[in-house]
């Protein structure tokens, strides 16, 4: 077997300026090394494979290089920097939390601190995906992490930051990595393509970039992949077929076939797509990009957001200078639709193809939208003279005055109860659209209502007892037999004499619309108010009281005085 390495590791940055697409990251700490405000802790996070490791592993070293250079870079040729290079430094301590996550993990890593460095200044820890340690692990570092010795420096990298605690994230210097963007990622794969000898077509390295969604090292793995498949020659067509991509031309093809409104051709693509193994979902999201695409050339101001290659990106400028605004625009909306409901629909096949039928009628729908407002237009200006006036061929003039002179006797019609109109008025009618006729209605009842005189004391009162004598339920019917009206405008106060009442009263919910039609009075409102004298008095029974035997007897000597003789006679005394 050879010794084969594969680019993610051949190709792994050795100083800060060759780190891919974070040079915020890499000034930030260059500039701490220049001005000697290092942090002794700090916490790299971002999504994978855009070089969190690769800036530890750099910054670890820098700490150590013997011979730093003028921009801070490690020298590479030290002896600190071999050793580390060779993975043989004692200063350099990496765990991987994902493995080594308990608190006796934590413990061996504290017992290390306490030991100075033997070579250097400084011994550097890094702790890779730092949030799988566990929450006891987690709270035996925090004191080491808040106040360790001066030769210490903690690097800690993760994935996840919303997973690690707030109290390590306080004693942390925090550097977010941003995703690398495809150019960069092109512009890298270029250049090892010449360290190569690797001959990569643009648009090739450009289907890489895009699949890898802003890893790196993704990015290289494929790269490998494909070197692997084709040799030394890596063409556009070799990456879309061991990527499994869809190629580009089958959404231009598409495209043009709404252009001419072609569903024969729409489907006969689609079902070629599908001949290939292509999931329905991967064409449907593809051809929303596509639109996308089309959309961003229309402006020369959005034309940098589209992430493709030059040759490619002729086509889509060729192609949204011929696609209307409008037709992108909609066809976007149908295929955003299409991906929403596709995992409801059970047969996935037939779901897209309405999507694209629908897609392929849209400019003949713009069409006949732009007539029908046309003739509507027309229409509103002269409506009785495009019906009236009689309408001639090309070449065709006006019949003679004899003709006109001549009368036609009309046959009878039936006779209907239309008014007749004449035709002075006939000639320049007035038409009214119908949200103004709507207006004009609300506002003649409006004033009608608001004329009319409100219902009298009287009338109301009758009103309210006929309903009263409706209600089933004793309560309701107890509460408006007791309840006191009076009205002031169209407000109707109804006073009764406890919060219950005015609870049964509401329940009844056909009260007020029951009068305003009894009392033809729509703008009637009615408002309630406590008063607890109107409360229905309930007499309390009178309760007797336990009476003691003193007052029995007193009793007893007031209706009969010789009862007390005869106590006196017998040396009585009575019960206290």
């Amino acid at each position: 077997m050879s010794n084969f390495i594969v680019s993610a590791r051949k190709y792994r940055p050795l100083q800060f300026d060759d780190v891919v697409g974070q040079q915020h990251v890499s000034q930030t700490l260059k500039n701490a090394l220049k001005n000697d405000h290092l942090a002794h802790a700090f916490l790299f996070c971002g999504p994978r494979g855009v070089g969190k490791t690769t800036c530890a592993r750099i910054l670890a070293k820098v700490l150590n290089c013997q011979n730093l250079t003028e921009q801070h870079e490690p020298c590479n040729t030290c002896s600190s920097c071999e050793a580390f290079n060779n993975n043989a430094s004692f200063n350099i301590t990496e765990l991987d939390a994902a493995s080594n996550n308990s608190v006796e993990h934590i413990r061996a890593l504290i017992e290390q601190v306490r030991f100075q460095p033997q070579q250097g200044k400084y011994k550097v820890f890094i702790i890779d995906e730092v949030h799988m340690l566990s929450q006891q692990a987690f709270n035996a570092f925090l004191k080491t992490l808040e106040e360790p010795p001066s030769y210490a420096v903690f690097i800690l990298a993760t994935t996840e930051k919303h997973k690690i605690i707030p109290t390590i994230l306080s004693r942390c210097q925090i550097f977010d990595f941003k995703r690398i963007q495809i150019q960069d990622t092109v512009k890298h794969l270029q250049g090892i393509c010449e360290k190569e000898s690797i001959n990569a077509e643009t648009d090739a390295l450009h289907i890489i970039a895009q699949k890898a969604d802003g890893a790196l090292r993704d990015a290289l793995s494929i790269f490998d992949r494909i070197v692997s498949f084709s040799g030394d020659k890596i063409s556009y067509q070799d990456v879309i077929t061991n990527l499994n991509v869809l190629d580009y031309d089958y959404y231009f093809t598409i495209v043009n076939s709404f252009l001419t409104s072609d569903i024969s051709q729409v489907l006969l693509t689609f079902d070629d797509i599908l001949r290939k193994g292509f999931d329905p979902e991967v064409f449907i999201n593809g051809l929303a990009e596509h639109l996308r695409n089309l959309l961003v050339c229309k402006d020369p101001s959005t034309l940098q957001l589209l992430e493709a290659g030059e040759a490619i990106t002729v086509k889509y400028n060729e192609q949204a200078k011929i696609a209307p605004l409008s037709l992108l625009l909609t066809a976007l909306s149908l295929a955003n639709q299409c991906d929403v409901d596709f995992k409801m629909a059970r047969n996935k096949r037939l779901h897209v193809e309405m999507a694209l039928i629908k897609m392929s009628h849209i400019l003949q729908a713009i069409e006949a939208s732009k007539q029908s407002t046309a003739i509507s237009e027309k229409k509103k200006s002269d409506p009785i003279a495009a019906e009236a006036s009689p309408s001639y061929s090309k070449g065709e003039t006006a019949p003679p005055s004899k003709v006109e002179e001549k009368k036609v006797t009309p046959k009878a019609k039936p006779q209907s109860n239309a008014k007749f109109v004449p035709a002075s008025r006939i000639v320049s009618p007035k038409f009214t659209s119908l949200s103004s006729l709507e207006k004009e209605v609300e506002a003649e009842v409006k004033e009608d209502n608001h004329h009319k005189e409100p219902p009298s004391i009287e009338q109301l009162q009758e009103v309210w007892n006929e309903f009263a004598g409706t209600v089933q339920s004793p309560s309701g019917r107890n509460a408006l037999k007791f309840a006191v009206l009076s009205i002031e405008g169209n407000m109707l106060n109804v006073s009764v004499g406890t919060g219950i009442s005015e609870n049964n009263i509401r329940q009844e919910s056909g009260l007020a619309e029951y009068i305003r039609k009894a009392c033809h009075f729509p703008d009637l409102m009615m408002k309630f108010t406590i008063n607890p004298a109107l409360a229905p008095k309930i007499e309390k029974p009178d309760v007797k009281k336990p009476v003691s035997k003193k007052e029995i007897w007193q009793a007893m000597v007031e209706q009969n005085p010789l009862v007390d003789t005869l106590r006196t006679t017998l040396d009585l005394k009575p019960d206290a």
